[in-house]
Order: C-alpha cells, then sequence, then structure tokens
C-alpha cells in the first residue's frame, strides 16, 4: 500500500521517541501490504478498528498511540488522518472528525 501523508507521522515518531520503532515498523508493514479490503487489515491488524468512510484506527505501541488511516483499497492506497497520542485521538474525535 502506498501512505499518503506521512509527515503526520513522522512528527509522531520525532515527538515521541517510545513511538519511534513502532510507526517504523507499522510504515513497513503497511507499505508491503496488498490489502483488497477490512478482512485483509484484520487478519494482520484483529485489534484495528473501523470507523465510517473506510476510516481505520491502528492501535500502536501498546494502545498508547493511534493512527487514523483512510483506506483506498482500489487504489492500494492508505491516506494519513491522524497520528498521535490516546489522549490526543480522544480529542480528535471529540471535534468531530
Amino acid at each position: 500500500m502506498e501512505i499518503i501523508g506521512k509527515k503526520a507521522l513522522d512528527l509522531l515518531a520525532r515527538k515521541h521517541a517510545d513511538a519511534r520503532n513502532a510507526v517504523s515498523a507499522w510504515v513497513a508493514e503497511v507499505e508491503t501490504a496488498a490489502w483488497k479490503n477490512t478482512a485483509d487489515i484484520k487478519k494482520r491488524y484483529p485489534h484495528a478498528g473501523f470507523l465510517s468512510n473506510n476510516d481505520v484506527v491502528f492501535n500502536i505501541r501498546g494502545n498508547n498511540y493511534r493512527i487514523i488511516v483512510v483506506a483506498v483499497y482500489i487504489c492500494g492506497q492508505v491516506i494519513v488522518k491522524f497520528a498521535g497520542t490516546h489522549d490526543e485521538y480522544e480529542r480528535y474525535l471529540k471535534k468531530g472528525a
């Protein structure tokens, strides 16, 4: 999958050193994946959450961090909408993301 919006991931990794390895591992796995649907994601990430509009929530580093992407299966892309701490994620959702 092609990852669009890696800047948010880079910012997360720079801001939170303890997330750096987990974010790098997630990026490496996603870039080699060929997801066709939500079932493909669930096979590898059983704790991923699925929201409306093909939004997928990934728990990173023991649920300390969250990444939200839009999966565009037909194009083979994931578009990063959010990357941050669990608390930042809660505030993001409250804003009506």
